[in-house]
């Protein structure tokens, strides 16, 4: 989510921030996309997952039952959740479950 700051203004009042809201869509109309990477992790591999339309809270629970199901490491980075290791087809079988639209993406 951006959120846009005023470093300088020369004439007027300073307007509020801009906060974006959050849309939690249900898991059936979400489109999931799940990547192995390695790209700037020093060689090491990591399973993103992308496309998810909750807010941070449901994010953060949900990064907390996938870590716990596959015994790995993870985060949150701008709404990509990613998991340690290559998980890929694990992660496709617990989103799915859930009723996530999820698909494999990438080689």
């Amino acid at each position: 989510m951006a959120r846009k700051k005023i470093v300088y203004q020369e004439f007027g009042t300073a307007t509020p921030e801009v906060q974006a809201t959050a849309i939690d869509l249900p898991p059936n109309q979400q489109q999931i996309r799940i990547q192995s990477t390695r790209s700037g992790r020093k060689g090491k591999t990591v399973t993103e997952i992308r496309g998810f339309q909750h807010t941070p809270e449901t994010l953060i629970k949900l990064l907390k039952q996938l870590k716990n199901k596959c015994g790995a490491g993870g985060t949150l980075k701008d709404q990509i959740i990613e998991i340690q290791g290559d998980r890929r087809q694990q992660l496709l079988e617990l989103l799915t479950e859930q009723g996530y639209k999820a698909k494999i993406s990438g080689g």
